[in-house]
C-alpha cells in the first residue's frame, strides 16, 4: 500500500493483548512454559523444552555458584578490610556494581531456564553523572542487598542441585544404557538389597532400560521440584516486593499515560493542520473563485448580460462544489450519521462509497463511548481509503465485535500486501488516536496479503 512501508507494524502501538510474556513452548497465546504453571504428567513435562531448560540449568549452574563464592568472598574480605585506608571504599563500590551485574543476569538465565520472568526491582537510578551520587543511591536500595544475600547463597543452594541431579540423572543414564554398558564393558549384576538382577548381554539388559524409563519419570519430578523451588526462591529475593511492584507498576502506567498524552496531542495537531490545509487549498479557493466570477458578472451585467449569465453559472456551480467540499470536510472531522445512527450504518455508508465489495459485520450489544466509535470509524475509513488507493484488492471485509471490554475492529483485504504504519502515514496518525484511549492498533500484512488492520479499543480508561 503506497504510503506505507514495506514491513510489519503497528505505528508504535503496543502488542496484542494476547500476552507474550515468559516467551516459549506454548503456543497458545504466545506464551512460554513455566515450570510454576506447566503440566505435570511425566509424558508432558518429557515433551516440554522448560524441563530440559531447568535439568540444564541445575546441572551447570553450580559453576555460577562457585564462581560468586568465591568473587565475593575475596572481594568483601578485601574491601572491607581496607576501608580503614579508604581503599576499600572504591573496591566495595565496583563491587556492589558487579554483585548487581550478577543478579541481573541471574534474572535473565532463570527466565530462560524455568520461564518465569522476573523484573528488576531497582530504585530509579538519578540523572546525575555524579558516581558518588549513583553509588549512594545504589547502597540506599534494599533490593541491591537482597541481591547480595541471594549471590552469597548462590553457592551452597547449586552444591545441593548439582549432586540430586547428578545422583536422579547418573542413574537414569545408567538403567537406559545398560544395554550398551554390557555390550561394551560386559556383563553387569544390579544389587538393591534383597533383589539383585543379573545382565549378562544386552538382551537381558533391556528389563534394565525398561525400569528407566520409570526411574526417567520420578527424575523428572525431582528436577520439576528443584526448579520450582529455585525459582520460586528467585523470585522473592531478586524480584520486587508488594510494595516495590505496585510503584513499579505506577511507574510503568504513568509513562504509558504520558506517551499516550504526546501522542494525543501530535494527533490532534496533525488534524487541526489537515483541516486548515483542507480549507486553504480546498473550499477556501472555490469561494474566492466564486467572489471573482460575482464580481466579473457584476461588471458585465449592464454591456454583456449573456457574458454575465455564463460567470454567474459558473459561480453557481462552483458554490456548489464548495458546498460540497466543505460538507466531505465535516464528515472527515466527525460524520452526523455517527451521532445519530451509530457505527453499524455509518461503517455500512463508507461501504457503499468504496470502489470494491466491503462485507460489514457490526455485532456491539450497545453502543460504545462515542470517543469510541469515532476511532473505530476513522480506522475503517482510513483503511478502505489505503484500499482503494494502493491495494490492487477485489474485496474487503469489516467486522467489529465486542470482546470483554475491548471493542475489536478488523479490517481486512485480498490485496497485495506488505503495508505497516510508519510515521507520517495515516495508520501511524490512527495508532497515535486509538493510544489516546489506551488502545492499540496492530497492521499484518505479509507480501502478497491478505492485510489485516485490527484496532483493540477499550470501552472503559
Amino acid at each position: 500500500m503506497g504510503e506505507l512501508s514495506r514491513d510489519i507494524g503497528g505505528g508504535g502501538a503496543p502488542p496484542a493483548r494476547a500476552g507474550t510474556q515468559d516467551g516459549g513452548a506454548t503456543p497458545a497465546g504466545g506464551r512460554r512454559a513455566s515450570v510454576m504453571d506447566g503440566p505435570w504428567r511425566p509424558a508432558a513435562m518429557a515433551r516440554s523444552a522448560v524441563a530440559w531448560t531447568s535439568a540444564l540449568y541445575l546441572a551447570v549452574s553450580l559453576a555460577f555458584g562457585l564462581g560468586w563464592f568465591v568473587t565475593l568472598a575475596v572481594g568483601l574480605s578485601l574491601s572491607i578490610g581496607t576501608l580503614i585506608i579508604w581503599v576499600g571504599f572504591p573496591l566495595l563500590a565496583l563491587l556492589m556494581v558487579a554483585w548487581r551485574f550478577g543478579a541481573r543476569l541471574e534474572r535473565r538465565l532463570v527466565r530462560a531456564a524455568f520461564g518465569v520472568a522476573i523484573s528488576d526491582p531497582y530504585r530509579p537510578m538519578p540523572e546525575s553523572r555524579n558516581p558518588f551520587v549513583r553509588v549512594r543511591t545504589m547502597a540506599a536500595d534494599p533490593a541491591t542487598w537482597k541481591d547480595l544475600v541471594y549471590l552469597g547463597l548462590f553457592f551452597p543452594l547449586t552444591l545441593v542441585e548439582f549432586v540430586l541431579s547428578a545422583m536422579v540423572w547418573g542413574l537414569v543414564g545408567t538403567l537406559l544404557f545398560m544395554p550398551l554398558i554390557v555390550l561394551f564393558g560386559g556383563g553387569m549384576e544390579i544389587n538393591l538389597g534383597q533383589v539383585t538382577y543379573w545382565s549378562g548381554n544386552p538382551v537381558e539388559a533391556l528389563p534394565v532400560s525398561a525400569a528407566g524409563l520409570v526411574v526417567l519419570a520420578g527424575a523428572l519430578y525431582v528436577t520439576r521440584g528443584m526448579a520450582v523451588a529455585h525459582a520460586a526462591w528467585a523470585r522473592l529475593m531478586l524480584g520486587p516486593n508488594a510494595s516495590q511492584a505496585e510503584n513499579l507498576e505506577l511507574r510503568q502506567r504513568t509513562a504509558h499515560l504520558r506517551a499516550s498524552r504526546a501522542r494525543g496531542v501530535d494527533a490532534a495537531e496533525f488534524e487541526r493542520r489537515r483541516i486548515e490545509r483542507d480549507l486553504h487549498d480546498g473550499a477556501q479557493q472555490r469561494l474566492l473563485a466564486v467572489a471573482m466570477d460575482i464580481g466579473r458578472a457584476r461588471a458585465k451585467l449592464d454591456q454583456d448580460p449573456e457574458g454575465a449569465r455564463e460567470l454567474i453559472e459558473q459561480a453557481h456551480a462552483g458554490t456548489k462544489e464548495a458546498i460540497t467540499e466543505l460538507r466531505d470536510l465535516a464528515r472527515g472531522i466527525y460524520p452526523a450519521i455517527l451521532t445519530d445512527r451509530g457505527l453499524d450504518p455509518a461503517l455500512s455508508g463508507l461501504a457503499g462509497r468504496a470502489p470494491v465489495p466491503v462485507e460489514v459485520d457490526v455485532d456491539l450489544p450497545e453502543r460504545p463511548p462515542a470517543a469510541v466509535e469515532s476511532i473505530a470509524y476513522f480506522i475503517v475509513a482510513e483503511a478502505l481509503a489505503n484500499i482503494a488507493k494502493y491495494a490492487r484488492a477485489t474485496r474487503a471485509s469489516v467486522r467489529v465485535a465486542r470482546e470483554d471490554r475491548w471493542v475489536v475492529v478488523e479490517v481486512t483485504d485480498n490485496g497485495a500486501g506488505g503495508a505497516a504504519a510508519r510515521p507520517g502515514g495515516g495508520l501511524a496518525g490512527l495508532a497515535d488516536r486509538a493510544a489516546t484511549i489506551d488502545g492499540m492498533l496492530i497492521v499484518d500484512s505479509p507480501p502478497g496479503g491478505p492485510t489485516i488492520v485490527r484496532a483493540d479499543l477499550p470501552c472503559t480508561w
